[in-house]
């Protein structure tokens, strides 16, 4: 079993900056490939970011491209999402997720574990 920890969230005014943080158990974590999703009210959950085992890969969705960055420290067992330039349309529950398998991948089915997810809310 892997357990996800997020915490970082908060309120912010649009474009200003937050670091979602994602503690993960377990001591295989640099062959996970990570994930961020988020979800705002009334809406499906939508892929963010998501970055390989390694650390050496990731890819985003074209609404947070240039503005978030995903990163992942393997001797900490954390994943990381530094968000800048947030606009309103970035407020939503974030939610970190865990692949066991190292590749990287945009569908929320894919990935085996889900953190309990942080409030992110910009203001305008």
């Amino acid at each position: 079993q892997v357990q996800l920890v997020e915490s970082g969230g908060g309120l912010v005014q649009a474009g200003g900056s937050l670091r979602l943080s994602c503690a993960a158990s377990g001591r295989t974590f640099s062959n996970y490939a990570m994930g961020w999703f988020r979800q705002a009210p009334g809406k499906e959950r939508e892929f963010v970011a998501t970055i390989n085992g390694s650390g050496g890969r990731t890819d985003y969705a074209d609404s947070v491209k240039g503005r978030f960055t995903i990163a992942k420290d393997n001797a900490k067992n954390t994943v990381y999402l530094q968000m800048n330039s947030l606009k309103p349309e970035d407020t939503a529950v974030y939610y970190c997720a865990a692949r066991t398998r190292g590749d990287t991948r945009r569908r929320a089915y894919e990935y085996d574990y889900w953190g309990q997810g942080t409030q992110v809310t910009v203001s305008s």
